[in-house]
């Protein structure tokens, strides 16, 4: 059986390439089960539209295997639409939230035949080798796909208790120096105490899901459990990256990493004690530093390399945050961001603009918390994600009215595409313009134009420079 799996790309010349860890871990799963496969991976190796068409429509697989997030279904349409018109008899199949958000629009107007709702480690490996065989897809959970005219929706997989027994992402599978570099050229900041030439970084994944339910946030573990690796499996996986590749800078890509104070002092003693040098960057819950005793704690995090932690204000407005659920105010966003200053932790995190009612005067009470905390935000636009009550919303109320039309629209947050408030488009961009400024003077962070909301484009630039 011929396989090919597709890593898209989202954009086009990013500022920084991220290896799509999701994907890593499917693919090693495919390997480890005995599976051959080519890789088009669009990201490490960008093409134009016209070659990856040419080579989709020469090249015969039984099975094309692709995923993205769900800002991603005009890519994962077209994909699909491509090898569907050159080999129908191909089986489609496609992951991560653009499967499972969507799933009757991306069966019933894409050339997907199969979406794989949740983890994909163990259901990517039942699915081919039932493929291998006959094409009766029912006793294989956690999957929907296409049978003749029908949809069926086979039972949910459950989760993998224990995410320790994942193997680490095979990364040579992929060319995985191409981002290596990318990343190593044009690091987020704050940025280690070494040479800027001598940084080499990689992300890792430490847990799956979020014990919240924000109403604009929608991943692949909503409503799943969450779960997180234990510490020595997390610094065995940084341990072999440094073997292997030098890797000297680790962010945790995760949606949550540390969701208690027992369990970020659990890491950082066993960092310590493990003798492995190397600086990393992790997500944690708005609020878990507050008392005094955590600047020692924050002190220890950074004594075992830790640079940064984020935690996400998202909004200063009491009326917003309720409508976002959000566990957290902005009181205890500021005394977090205090102690991590005291320690020596560079404090990060982002807002969401763009709530109904939100209002002039709630952007920039959000933007000015951020800056007397003396942290410049991730600022993005609310972008109602599928399967979310803000989409619901949306949709309720008439600001989406052809579902895939807004889809096929979406794209990065960091641009205004649906505006639910009731200030006028140019003015909403206008104030959040001027207050990034503002931020970005006060703050001495040096943003200009675009970069003030994309500040990913301006790290490349700075540091390539």
């Amino acid at each position: 059986m011929k396989i090919l799996v597709i890593n898209i790309a989202l954009r086009k010349n990013p500022a920084r390439l991220f290896p799509p860890i999701g994907l890593g871990y499917v693919i090693t799963a495919m390997k480890r089960a005995g599976f051959q496969f080519d890789i088009l991976d669009l990201d490490a190796h960008p093409q134009e539209p016209e070659e990856t068409e040419r080579f989709l429509r020469t090249h015969r697989y039984d099975v094309v295997a692709m995923g993205c997030i769900v800002t991603g279904y005009k890519f994962v349409k077209w994909l699909s639409a491509t090898v569907k018109e050159a080999f129908p008899g191909t089986v489609v199949i496609v992951g991560n939230t653009v499967a499972q958000s969507i799933s009757e629009i991306l069966l019933t107007r894409s050339g997907a035949d199969v979406a794989v709702m949740g983890e994909g480690d163990e259901t990517i490996v039942e699915l081919l080798r039932r493929l291998e065989s006959s094409h009766d897809l029912d006793a294989i959970a956690g999957i929907r796909y296409r049978a003749g005219d029908h949809l069926i929706s086979t039972p949910p997989r459950p989760p993998i208790p224990n995410l320790d027994t994942l193997p680490f992402p095979d990364w040579d599978l992929l060319d995985i120096d191409v981002y290596i570099r990318s990343l190593s050229r044009k690091p987020d900041e704050p940025l280690p105490p070494i040479p800027p030439e001598k940084i080499r970084a990689l992300p890792i994944n430490t847990a799956r899901g979020c014990p919240f339910q924000c109403t604009f946030c929608y991943h692949v573990f909503r409503d799943v459990k969450y779960r997180s690796r234990s510490a020595a499996s997390v610094i065995a996986e940084m341990r072999e990256w440094n073997r292997r590749y030098g890797i000297n800078l680790c962010a945790m890509n995760d949606e949550l990493t540390f969701y208690s104070v027992r369990q970020a002092e659990e890491f950082a003693d066993a960092l310590l004690a493990s003798g492995l040098e190397i600086w990393w960057k992790a997500d944690v819950r708005s609020g878990l530093f507050h008392a005094d005793e955590h600047v020692e704690l924050a002190r220890k995090m950074h004594r075992a390399g830790c640079l940064a932690l984020g935690f996400s204000l998202e909004s200063s407005d009491p009326v917003i945050l309720k409508a976002m659920k959000k566990g957290a105010d902005p009181i205890q966003f500021a005394r977090q961001c205090e102690i991590l200053h005291r320690a020596g932790v560079a404090p990060l995190t982002s807002i969401v603009i763009g709530y109904p009612t939100e209002t002039e005067e709630s952007v920039r009470a959000t933007i000015r918390w951020c800056v007397d905390a003396g942290v410049y935000p991730s600022t993005g636009y609310l972008l109602p994600q599928p399967r979310t009550p803000m989409y619901e919303y949306a949709c309720r109320n008439g600001y989406i009215q052809d579902e895939e039309a807004y889809l096929l629209a979406m794209g990065d947050r960091q641009d205004l595409r649906l505006n639910m408030t009731q200030i006028p488009d140019d003015r909403l961009e206008a104030v959040v313009a001027q207050e990034l400024k503002r931020a970005s003077t006060e703050l001495r962070v040096n943003l200009q134009g675009h970069c003030l909301l994309k500040t990913g484009v301006y790290r490349a630039v700075q540091n390539v420079a």
